[in-house]
């Protein structure tokens, strides 16, 4: 019986050191080739691409559990997701566009042991139904007018402060969204994803408080889209 408690204690404390480690490689990765703008270095990234993939192999032997806290989760598939899109785009790479791969969002990437995922899934069917309208400011897409590529990982401890950071440093830039006291010019993101924010009078107030901007009126615009990538 000792034997077994024993075994039983290392295994479990196996698990947890992997938990707190697991995105420590694409942390590492993260600082070495994305900038504090958010620019990729595809080109050199690609040079070193089994560390991408050793980071990626972790994640599925590594998927979030029932006992494993909200936080936890959203910050485990965020960084799935942008460590696959980086994937993607490296297998792709040089190019202009993510657009210029065919279905980027529908081909299955990702294996937790238990399903597969394309980054569509993982977006729509577990980010999404998470109910956190601030995934949409850490999820990158690869492409200029998407949210920056924060150069650090997402982790379980400091993700709410993470998710503010980002969601306000989106808001309040002027090529992503132009805010006015009476029309404001927002990123389609808020068009293609509006009920994740609520009703319009819930996007005005999710606007003013991350933006720092009281909005008289809440007459809206979109900007264009460019997909052109991040580098």
């Amino acid at each position: 019986m000792r034997t077994l408690y024993f075994l039983f204690c290392i295994i479990f404390s196996a698990s947890l050191f992997a938990q707190k480690n697991i995105h420590h490689r694409w942390n590492t990765q993260l600082k070495k080739y994305v900038s504090n703008d958010g620019i990729v270095n595809y080109k050199e990234w690609g040079k070193n691409i089994d560390q991408l993939k050793a980071y990626i192999n972790t994640l599925e032997s590594n998927s979030p559990n029932e006992n494993t806290s909200k936080e936890y989760k959203l910050a485990y598939w965020i960084n799935a997701y942008n460590a696959l899109t980086i994937d993607l785009i490296i297998k792709n790479y040089p190019l202009k566009s993510i657009k210029e791969i065919k279905f980027p969002w529908k081909t299955k990437c990702f294996n937790d042991g238990k399903n597969n995922y394309s980054l569509g899934d993982i977006e729509h069917k577990i980010l999404r139904k998470m109910n956190e309208p601030r995934i949409h400011f850490a999820i990158n897409c690869a492409s200029k007018s998407c949210p920056k590529l924060l150069n650090e990982a997402y982790i379980e401890k400091n993700l709410n402060n993470q998710l503010n950071a980002a969601t306000k440093e989106f808001l309040i830039d002027s090529t992503k969204n132009i805010i006015k006291e009476n029309k404001s010019e927002l990123s389609k993101i808020f068009l293609w994803f509006g009920k994740d924010f609520g009703s319009k009078k819930m996007i005005k107030e999710f606007i003013s408080e991350y933006s720092g901007f009281k909005l008289k009126k809440f007459k809206i615009d979109y900007l264009p889209y460019n997909w052109d990538l991040n580098e």
